[in-house]
């Protein structure tokens, strides 16, 4: 991999647009590429936890974190060390670096190869529905990235939950580790604080994973000729009709979400309605990601 260029490579989460995290100009053409604001900061990813102590202090809710969930699908804010190469791109002059090690097979071996962190955020133009194929990938880009590396489909289809350790542990996005998961090995009762206005990581941006079709949200009867996505099987079925599961597992409806959302995209569909979907366990981070995608 060119020090200076962008690829695509893909995760457990979603496919990302990476480049290395030391080169100020390698990591202004994820921006150029993706039209993402430069205020809006990276997640960084890193194959060890030696290439990691390089960059960032590490904690005791860092480790107990680490060991439990990572290699996986969290994302750590940790403090960032004074010294470190990290470009100032990814930060956005902040004190602070986004960080998370990738379970994905592929990605990992890329990131052993390397001498550098690859910042990675997901490989879709800013506030678009996340990629979670190759497919995807070149459906945002076409050629305006050289290489897609192909790992299939993303397991979980959902970005990394993102937790903050700089200070009191927060939650600052929900995503493919459950609160309740972390809450369990701190011992503590986070939770996401929705009103955080702040923007110091990624996907906290109002307007989000768009289709850019308007979604009405909780919703018993769709419109005619609206698609209308569903959590589980019903006997009334129609052409119309998107189920994200079988049978209302929440899991499996996070991972179908994106792919679905594309898919009533390039249907051409004028209006998306979404049946109400469970507030707990994935279906927190479900209606996350549809809220956002609303705003549109």
């Amino acid at each position: 991999m060119n020090k200076k260029e962008c690829i695509a490579i893909p995760t457990e989460t979603v496919y990302g647009l990476a480049a290395n995290a030391y080169s100020d100009s390698a990591t202004s053409k994820i921006f150029k590429i993706k039209k993402r604001p430069k205020k809006n900061p990276l997640i960084v990813h890193y194959a060890s936890l030696n290439m990691l102590e390089k960059d960032c202090y590490l904690n005791k809710n860092f480790f107990k974190l680490y060991e439990k969930l990572s290699p996986g699908p969290i994302t750590f804010v940790l403090k960032l060390k004074k010294n470190s190469n990290i470009s100032k791109n990814v930060t956005n002059n902040k004190k602070t670096l986004a960080i998370r090690f990738p379970k994905h097979w592929l990605t990992r071996k890329l990131l052993k190869i390397l001498k550098y962190p690859l910042a990675a955020p997901s490989a879709n133009i800013s506030t678009k529905i996340s990629p979670v194929s190759k497919e995807d990938v070149k459906d945002e880009f076409g050629k305006k990235i050289k290489f897609v590396l192909d790992g299939g489909q993303s397991k979980i289809g959902l970005e990394s939950t993102i937790v903050s350790l700089i200070n009191k542990p927060q939650i600052l996005r929900l995503g493919g580790t459950q609160t309740s998961t972390i809450n369990k090995i701190l011992k503590n009762s986070l939770k996401f604080n929705k009103k955080n206005k702040k923007l110091t990581v990624p996907g906290q941006g109002k307007v989000h994973y768009s289709p850019e079709i308007p979604i009405r949200l909780n919703v018993n009867k769709p419109k005619q000729g609206e698609a209308f996505i569903l959590v589980k099987k019903r006997k009334l079925s129609s052409k119309n009709f998107y189920y994200l599961s079988k049978t209302n597992n929440l899991r499996q409806a996070a991972k179908n979400l994106y792919k679905t959302l594309r898919m009533i995209k390039k249907k051409k569909f004028k209006s998306i309605a979404v049946e109400k979907i469970s507030n707990i366990g994935f279906g927190e981070a479900i209606n996350d990601r549809l809220i956002r995608a609303s705003k549109y």
